[in-house]
């Protein structure tokens, strides 16, 4: 099982930037696809972003195209998500985990983390 830990969030005014890790412990996530979700208050968990094991993208929302990036390092078990151009919407807990399933149904692996906070200010 992986133990994932996201940092980065907070307040930030309308196109400004942030940058979220997630450190995986428990098992290295070198063979993995990895991914970044987002849960808006009062909405369901979706995935904004994923990244396929070599560094290759595998899938980016249309709501995030173009502001945000997703990357890894596998050597330190770790991946992040550049976030630029932010806007309210953006508004939401942060979690990553492991992508599975297919386009459309993609969902993460393991256990969530606590997450974190990202809060866009207009």
């Amino acid at each position: 099982q992986v133990q994932l830990v996201e940092s980065g969030g907070g307040l930030v005014q309308a196109g400004g930037s942030l940058r979220l890790s997630c450190a995986a412990s428990g098992r290295a996530i070198g063979s993995y696809t990895m991914g970044w979700f987002r849960q808006a208050p009062g909405k369901e968990r979706e995935i904004v972003a994923a990244i396929r094991w070599s560094g290759g993208s595998l899938y980016v929302s249309d709501s995030v195209k173009g502001r945000f990036i997703i990357s890894r390092d596998n050597a330190k078990n770790t991946v992040y998500l550049q976030m630029n151009s932010l806007k309210p919407e953006d508004t939401a807990v942060y979690y990553c985990n492991a992508v599975g399933g297919t386009p459309g149904s993609y969902y993460g692996m393991h256990s969530w983390g606590k997450g974190t906070l990202v809060t866009v200010s207009s």
